[in-house]
């Protein structure tokens, strides 16, 4: 069964592999960007978030997030975690294909697919950027990438804001850069939902 969710992640998914495979062989002990995490820290950060939006959107969980954590052993070279990236992202995809526009998990709420895949993408996005910045690579969120996870998640939050392109949006939204006028964000500003994040499916 094809999904307009799913198809976007995936094609996100293989955009920030396609940047940060060639970068492997880099120094990713060091920061990411200004975070606390190095950038394999970061990227295995973005293996468990994937693998745990995979795993709500699978079991159906309506209460809570599931007890479990992915853990990437110290000491995995970049490649192999890259890997894990990979494997996580798929498995969410696969997640995303089997949950009908009905299917509803808890993120914070009763949540849809494509709110799981829009923060699936967010997560591939701004972690790449981070971990780009780091590794001192000329790297932007594409527009085009970017564009339906500013809108499922954040279209509120970017009312009143300069119109800007979506990855600069982004970045924005989730508090990594300013905008004309709008100093940067200490924290992410989701659009205001009173019960998760449930919408129309795209």
């Amino acid at each position: 069964m094809d999904s307009p969710p799913a198809t976007h992640l995936e094609l996100v998914l293989d955009a920030a592999l396609a940047v940060l495979a060639p970068a492997s062989d880099r120094d990713w002990r060091v920061p990411a960007r200004d975070l606390e995490w190095s950038c394999w820290e970061a990227a295995a950060h973005v293996a468990h978030d994937l693998l745990a939006y995979a795993a709500q959107l699978s079991a159906r969980a309506t209460g809570a997030y599931l007890s479990l954590d992915l853990v990437v052993r110290p000491g995995t070279p970049v490649p192999g975690v890259l890997e894990v990236v990979r494997a996580s992202g798929a498995l969410l995809a696969t997640a995303l294909r089997a949950a009908g526009p009905d299917a509803r998990a808890w993120h914070w709420g009763l949540t849809d697919r494509t709110a799981f895949a829009a923060l699936g993408t967010t997560e591939l996005l701004v972690h790449t950027w981070d971990v780009a910045q780091g590794l001192g690579l000329g790297w932007q969120p594409p527009d085009d990438l970017a564009a339906p996870a500013v809108q499922r998640l954040f279209s509120g939050a970017a009312q009143g804001v300069p119109p800007s392109p979506p990855g600069q949006l982004l970045l924005w939204c989730t508090g990594r850069t300013a905008l004309p006028g709008h100093p940067r964000q200490r924290e992410w500003t989701l659009s205001p939902r009173p019960s998760g994040l449930a919408g129309a499916d795209w």
